[in-house]
């Protein structure tokens, strides 16, 4: 199967008062139709400013894209103007914003925000769009959708605006779909409602979809691949079964050991000790190697190249190389759904 987008060794740097920060080194990311790829991390390891370069919604300046290539359906994005990119953002690409409150202008009613793109790229008359977005509206689980298409983002609460910026996502249909964070605001109950929501989209209409995430329990139970971003890098890519199951990286180790566990009583939460990197100035080795407990002097000198594991899973870790040491998985790695 074609990948329908495509990320090749992609730069993204801005320029501030300290230097340059090297936001994102050379990722490289496959996503295919109707398959959900979910990017995982701390803050500041890159995957909104990753999500936001395929979008075209990097600031120029002082941002700036260095190298790479970001393929959809086999044309490259960054070669468009910024014409053709209102062609494809919204219809084609469409993004879930991680902060509703800014997402939503707040003088335009929540109603015409959701109608513009579907007159702008869908021909709709005006009556045909304002009834398209109560629909929407009520497909999100907005109460009494016929009035509150007609009232501003400050009359709702912060989940319902997340909910507003969902339903102006999914207005066309879109072949993808990037959600950066897209449950943070929201309940449980709606948390799992807006994914069931996603997968039916999926179902119906084969969107893909880049999931943006801290929570593991979201990936466990809506992506089908995984890639692990550390330090503007991918550290690990894989199946959602490789990456749970049998994870290389000591940074994928890190991340499912401080996830809570159901049956351990002891109210302790671990953590991975020490802070990210200073991208201004990053490190010429491995991005994790100052926090790992397992770091070599190759790790700290050198930036390990992608190891395959199998035809699904890489790993850029020097452990995985078969001079190193054998080191083996903390036990506190938590199974999915445990």
């Amino acid at each position: 199967m074609d990948n329908i987008l495509e990320l090749k060794d992609l730069h993204v740097s801005f320029d501030t008062f300290s230097g340059e920060v090297q936001a994102v080194r050379g990722v490289n990311l496959e996503l295919k139709k109707g398959e959900t790829l979910a990017i995982v991390g701390e803050s500041g390891s890159g995957k909104s400013v990753t999500s936001k370069t395929i979008m075209g919604l990097i600031p120029k300046p002082p941002g700036k894209i260095k190298n790479g290539e970001i393929l959809f359906e086999g044309k490259d994005l960054l070669k468009f103007s910024n014409k053709e990119m209102q062609r494809v953002r919204g219809k084609e690409i469409s993004m879930i914003f991680q902060d509703p409150m800014t997402a939503l202008n707040p003088t335009m009613k929540v109603g015409k925000q959701i109608m513009e793109g579907l007159i702008k790229h869908q021909n709709m008359s005006k009556s045909d769009a304002k009834k398209r977005a109560i629909e929407l509206l009520e497909l999100v689980g907005i109460p009494n959708p016929d009035a509150r298409v007609d009232q501003y983002p400050h009359e709702f609460s912060g989940g319902m605006r997340q909910r507003v910026v969902i339903a102006i996502a999914l207005a066309c249909n879109p072949k993808v779909l990037i959600a950066d964070e897209p449950t943070t605001a929201l309940d449980v109950t709606i948390q799992a409602q807006i994914l069931d929501l996603m997968k039916d989209l999926q179902d119906k209409t084969g969107t893909a979809i880049v999931l943006i995430t801290h929570d593991l329990g979201v990936v466990a139970n809506l992506a089908q691949k995984v890639a692990v971003m550390y330090g503007g890098k991918v550290v690990e890519t894989g199946t959602v079964d490789e990456i749970f199951y049998n994870p290389k990286h000591p940074y994928t180790w890190g991340l499912l050991s401080s996830m809570p566990k159901l049956h351990d009583h002891s109210n302790k939460l671990l953590a991975i000790p020490g802070s990210p990197p200073d991208l201004s100035d990053p490190p010429k080795g491995c991005p994790f190697a100052a926090r790992c407990p397992h770091a070599m002097k190759v790790c700290v000198d050198h930036m390990p190249g992608y190891f395959e594991l199998s035809e699904t899973q890489k790993s850029a870790c020097w452990l995985v190389d078969e001079r190193a040491p054998k080191v083996n998985p903390p036990e506190t790695i938590g199974v999915r759904g445990e």
